[in-house]
């Protein structure tokens, strides 16, 4: 048999006839042909079918792209223990029937098996895409993306599931979400439920993926996929340090800059689990989903379980154009803040420099040198609330979100008032009043509280079980709609008593002791509901994450929150790492990066003030962790947060090229790249140092071959000659750093 993904009609149709769905850039985004459909990007087509006898959904291609009619795959013979469903590449596998593979969905039924037979019943295509009830989500209009909705259905136990594909053309990603409701009279529970599984057929494959903990987030993992199960995630009630919710497969020839590649990545901030299996048969099965060991989700008579979205973006052109596309994808698909792709001050947060040890008085000596330096925005971090259990330090506090009246005798507001008063050293604006953010960690609460002497019931807890505590800390179960009542009151008093335009939003440990299993989601959902509402409540102040650094580094938090402080390690040579780890799902530009003090806090290690800057502007949030009375005699700070504020917009909206990894060389390099290619700037760094030896040449990427590009304002080559000859660069010392302005003539 042929089957044609070939369209001869237009319109908005049904089952078993064809409909068509035009991508942005006129091709057919969706085609359906009978009961074969294919979601077409700009470089890529995904075909799926209905099997006519089963109703089982099968994968026909998932790659580069492809047209017109499909050579038919052999038909399996069946031999042995595993059946026709464990040896052909299934859309959505059930379990129970054959298929020894990890399934998609596991479904306790009313009478106790967990046998499910989900087929095929019908379709709809839907211009645009519908939201996400209670979940973050990519969202565009009609021309951005297209939908096509697959409903399934289980006859025997009267389990419906809805299918949901979004096909972005422009960025090759397919986004997939599935509902599962129950339809029957009892109760069911979801036991698993995987937001994306893709089958793939016999090939060598590797699998990439972050991995880390506190203070060294991000570390890319690479591994070949072997016969059996290879997983990870997280069971901390977060997205956590330890593992990020993004994978990788590709193939092993793959590089940076050649190969497929096929990135898979969960919106969302709870627990979660990925697996890849390659099965007795070869084929190799990835999925990404709720973490089954924080699920068991009832569901009544009616009752739907929505689960998060998964991101899925084809690459041709290597591991970069992947990262590349999911770069654009978020900044103009994922993220709702305006200050998504602009408007972000350098700043100087508090912590470093005094940790808890400051008062008012304090506070504006802080913010005066920091306005001297040419900072925009002065933030204020943990230790400036609690009354009768003041927050002098972790052990304190938390819950009681008053200014401290030992510090602040008459509030917050005069201080605020005269820190918003005072004037940025800027020869560009001499008018420029000087910002004010704050810290918060609104989600969790010390014993040693009002707040928890009030509600102690409002803390996570397992029945007798004793409350774990971390960092002298619990956590609030936002589950709770009154928990969730409390935190939008508290924030909007808090935002609504004086001139903020700033929040960080810290989150200092993981979940212990959660009374259910389904809790999590729970709390996510509440979560989720805080988000949504302060942030539309506030659209004018800039939030950023922060969970002890990376550990909610994650798609479901850029939905709401434009930047991620991306670890508490501050280190220069180990933020490269974190960096361009990061740097494989998310965009630069949601990246909080910070010039610490020497000896660094975190390691001990003392690396020139001009690489640890230059590292730090590779981050869409550029600023400063220490005292600024350090730096108050050296005169080229204020030029490196000018240089800074000059290159903000390229990190804020250009392309990265990683051209040399820090894992794989000592002299790591990355280019930002104008959308438009008018402008560029080269991050050139050296980790060791090269006495007596030759210096290599870097290469660089995505210019426009034909045209002539400034460097530096002096020298000028043309883009073939910068990607096939490249720039050289030597440096004295260790730890050195440059950092190169192309301009297109």
């Amino acid at each position: 048999m042929v089957r044609s993904t070939a369209a001869v009609a237009t319109g908005l149709l049904t089952h078993g006839i064809m409909a068509l769905a035009q991508g942005a850039d006129g091709s057919n985004a969706i085609v359906v042909d009978g009961t074969t459909f294919a979601l077409n990007g700009a470089s890529m087509s995904y075909v799926f079918h209905a099997n006519s006898t089963t109703g089982d959904l099968v994968t026909d291609h998932y790659g580069g792209s492809i047209s017109g009619s499909i050579p038919s795959p052999r038909e399996p013979a069946v031999n042995g223990w595993v059946g026709m469903p464990g040896r052909i590449r299934r859309e959505f596998p059930d379990q129970g029937r054959g298929d020894f593979r990890i399934p998609a969905v596991r479904i306790h039924q009313t009478a106790g098996y967990t046998v499910s037979d989900l087929q095929y019943q019908s379709h709809e295509v839907v211009e645009g895409k519908p939201g996400l009830s209670g979940l973050p989500a990519t969202f565009g209009e009609s021309g951005d993306v297209s939908t096509l909705i697959v409903h399934l259905y289980d006859n025997y136990s009267s389990v419906a599931a809805d299918l949901s594909y979004s096909i972005f053309p422009e960025f090759d990603a397919v986004v997939r979400s599935v509902n599962v409701t129950n339809q029957g009279e009892g109760n069911i529970t979801v036991e698993a439920l995987a937001s994306l599984s893709v089958d793939f057929p016999l090939e060598d494959l590797d699998l990439i993926s972050l991995r880390g903990d506190w203070a060294r987030e991000a570390n890319r993992e690479r591994r070949r996929v072997e016969y059996g199960v290879q997983g990870f995630g997280s069971n901390t009630g977060y997205s956590s340090h330890l593992h990020n919710p993004f994978l990788a497969v590709v193939h092993p020839s793959t590089t940076e800059s050649q190969g497929e590649a096929w990135g898979i990545n969960l919106i969302y901030t709870g627990s979660f689990s990925a697996q890849v299996e390659k099965g007795s048969q070869g084929l190799t099965r990835a999925l990404i989903g709720f973490n089954p060991d924080q699920l068991s989700w009832n569901l009544g008579p009616g009752e739907t379980l929505t689960s998060p979205e998964a991101v899925s973006v084809y690459s041709n052109t290597g591991i970069g154009g992947m990262s590349r596309k999911f770069h654009r994808l978020y900044r103009k698909h994922l993220i709702k803040s305006k200050f998504a792709t602009s408007d972000r001050p350098p700043l100087l947060n508090s912590w470093e420099g005094v940790y808890f040890d400051f008062n008012g008085s304090t506070i504006e000596t802080l913010a005066e040198q920091s306005a001297a330096l040419g900072i925009s925005l002065f933030v204020m971090d943990d230790g400036w609330f609690g009354n009768k259990y003041p927050r002098n330090s972790d052990n304190a506090g938390l819950g009681d979100w008053t200014a401290n009246p030992a510090k602040f005798p008459n509030g917050l507001e005069p201080v605020l008032e005269d820190i918003t008063n005072l004037t940025v050293n800027d020869t560009s604006d001499t008018n420029k009043k000087l910002r004010f953010g704050i810290w918060v960690e609104p989600e969790m609460v010390n014993p040693n509280s009002s707040l928890y002497r009030e509600h102690p019931d409002w803390a996570l807890h397992a029945g007798p079980y004793p409350r774990t505590e971390r960092r002298n800390q619990l956590v609030l179960n936002v589950a709770l709609p009154e928990v969730q009542d409390f935190i939008i009151e508290f924030m909007t008093n808090l935002l609504n008593s004086a001139d903020i335009s700033y929040i960080k939003w810290d989150n200092n440990r993981g979940m212990h002791e959660q009374p259910s299993p389904s809790n999590d989601h729970l709390y996510m959902l509440g979560l989720y509901r805080v988000f949504d509402t302060l942030t539309t409540r506030f659209p004018d102040v800039l939030w950023e994450g922060c969970a002890s650094g990376g550990g909610r580094f994650d798609p479901g938090v850029l939905q709401y929150f434009p930047q991620i402080w991306t670890s508490d390690n501050t280190d220069g040579v180990d933020r490269v790492t974190i960096q361009f780890g990061t740097s494989l799902a998310y965009p630069p530009s949601a990246m909080g990066a910070h010039l610490s003090a020497v000896p660094n806090h975190q390691t001990g290690r003392t690396v020139p003030l001009e690489f640890r800057a230059h590292v730090a502007m590779m981050g869409g949030s550029f600023g400063l962790e220490l005292d600024p009375a350090t730096l108050q005699d050296d005169p080229t700070v204020p030029e490196l947060i000018q240089l800074a504020e000059k290159m903000n917009p390229l990190i804020l909206n250009g392309d990265l090229y990683r051209l040399r990894l820090p894992e794989e060389s000592q002299w790591p390099a990355a280019l930002f790249v104008a959308e438009d290619g008018s402008q560029a700037v080269l991050f050139y760094f050296q980790l060791s140092p090269n006495v007596n030896h030759a210096a290599p040449w870097v290469r660089l990427q995505g210019l426009d071959p034909g045209a002539s590009y400034k460097v530096d304002g002096e020298g000028t080559f043309t883009g073939a000659t910068l990607m096939n000859l490249g720039l050289q660069y030597t440096f004295d010392t260790e730890y050195g750093s440059k950092v190169v302005f192309l301009e297109r003539q």
